[in-house]
């Protein structure tokens, strides 16, 4: 986990710096662009082969005849949505009323090409653990992107930077981590026994499509209602609040699934596992979440500048929600690993219908209301998870309240004054130095109560630590 998890963190100080430094350059419209686009993106790559991959690695045995079926599967189908994409954009850009939209699906179908050799290499890196090598591929192929953005950015490629990058960072990473896992095999198109390889990808793929909806009903929504300007507010904003969630989190709990695999038979080392990765999570992402709400307005001041000073009251709203999706998404791995991939698909049919519909009502208060439809939805869908999941994990509802209750007390100290100090620091003050003002005011109150009430989670940390090291 250190591994996956430290190259993540070092990647993405790189990314981010070169991220923030591209937000700057170009317009909210770009990002508004780039965001009606996402939209397929994210819906396509519901059926990537990832699944399938991850049917492998839960496998206790795999033959190479199996791993040449499961690279043909992954020909087979990216080479499908690749095409698939290129048809179809004209009409999404007919959809959105932005005739740029379609010539950018076009160039983006290009992704799909690299799907088959990353997701071998993640298979085989995956089942033998073998992190390290993964940090390394990720670690590189994120520099490549990063500079790609920065590069194409100053260039004055505008919108088509945001394009430009994410292909040289995943065909990077395909060739890297395909190398790195040394599984050069000739692909096989006769599936035949290959039966519960699809069968476990297309339930987990169910479960993605009504995540899928869950997650992206906000930019269909909102892309068709808002002009550009307004939706590269929105996800801007987004973007900024989910950056624990979705940098943080997904190589972690590519580390959990693996280990979760190899212990699914044993219920008590399942429980333990899950309870201490919420433990550990929810004890990073929490300040970092309600922070960025709390000190909204000197972080988009200094990170992203004034032209985007209207994502302050977003953010704002945002950050409060996303402690509620990182407990949410931790339970999923966990459930696919036991062998009950069924269970989070329920969850997430149940997402597809609680978040549209109040993005559908939010929407008609703004951005502000999109936003808040976030903080209406995810507890309520944390609490159906936890009711199905802790049953299967071995784990019970009293077990996980005392995980992540340290963590939430804290936070709720850390906001409340950090949101008390922020109002009465005079404007006049230059927002770094407010900024900092704020995050050691957080710091410190995050940091003390733990220290007094809840000592044993510091401990912890350091402890997996240190037995690392050791």
């Amino acid at each position: 986990m250190i591994w996956r998890s430290g190259s993540q963190i070092v990647g993405q100080l790189i990314t981010w710096a070169s991220t923030f430094l591209v937000i700057r350059i170009l317009s909210p419209s770009d990002y508004g662009l780039y965001a009606m686009t996402s939209v397929l993106l994210v819906l396509l790559a519901l059926i990537n082969g990832y699944g399938l991959a991850n049917a492998v690695i839960q496998k206790r045995e795999v033959t190479p005849y199996l791993m040449r079926q499961l690279f043909g599967m992954l020909f087979a189908l990216n080479g499908a949505l690749a095409a698939t994409q290129w048809l179809v954009a004209p009409l999404v850009a007919d959809y959105y009323g932005q005739p740029m939209v379609g010539d950018m699906l076009r160039v983006q179908a290009l992704i799909y090409l690299t799907n088959p050799f990353l997701a071998m290499g993640y298979t085989v890196l995956s089942r033998e653990m073998d992190f390290r090598k993964q940090a390394q591929v990720n670690l590189g192929s994120g520099v490549l992107a990063a500079l790609a953005a920065l590069g194409g950015a100053m260039a004055g490629l505008g919108v088509w930077t945001l394009v430009l990058a994410p292909i040289v960072g995943y065909t990077a990473r395909a060739f890297g981590n395909l190398i790195m896992a040394r599984i050069f095999v000739w692909p096989t198109f006769n599936f035949k026994g290959a039966w519960s390889l699809a069968r476990y990808g297309g339930i987990v793929a169910v479960g993605e499509f009504f995540w899928f909806l869950q997650t992206q009903a906000d930019i269909i929504i909102g892309g068709r209602l808002f002009d550009p300007h307004e939706l590269g507010i929105y996800t801007t904003a987004l973007f900024l609040t989910q950056m624990f969630v979705t940098k943080f989190v997904p190589p972690i709990n590519e580390v959990a699934f693996s280990a979760y695999s190899r212990v699914q038979d044993d219920k008590e080392a399942m429980a333990n596992g899950f309870l201490k990765s919420v433990r550990l999570i929810m004890l990073a992402g929490i300040p970092f979440c309600l922070g960025l709400s709390a000190a909204s307005e000197p972080v988009v001041e200094v990170v992203l500048g004034q032209k985007w000073i209207e994502t302050v009251p977003v953010i704002a709203i945002l950050g409060l929600a996303m402690p509620f999706m990182c407990l949410h998404v931790l339970f999923g791995p966990a459930v696919c690993a036991a062998g009950r991939p069924g269970i989070d698909t329920i969850v997430r049919i149940l997402g597809a219908m609680v978040l549209p519909l109040a993005f559908y009502v939010g929407i008609h208060w703004g951005v502000n209301g999109l936003a808040a439809a976030w903080v209406a939805s995810y507890p309520l869908l944390v609490v159906v998870a936890a009711i199905l999941a802790l049953p299967v994990l071995g784990a019970k509802p009293r077990q996980l309240m005392e995980a992540v209750s340290a963590p939430v007390m804290a936070g709720i100290a850390m906001y409340l004054v950090v949101t008390a100090l922020a109002a009465l620091l005079p404007h006049e003050i230059a927002p770094v130095v407010r900024l900092a003002l704020l995050v050691a005011a957080g710091g410190l109150t995050y940091g003390g109560y733990l220290l007094v009430f809840a000592r044993d989670r510091i401990f912890e940390l350091v402890d997996l630590v240190r037995r690392k090291r050791g």
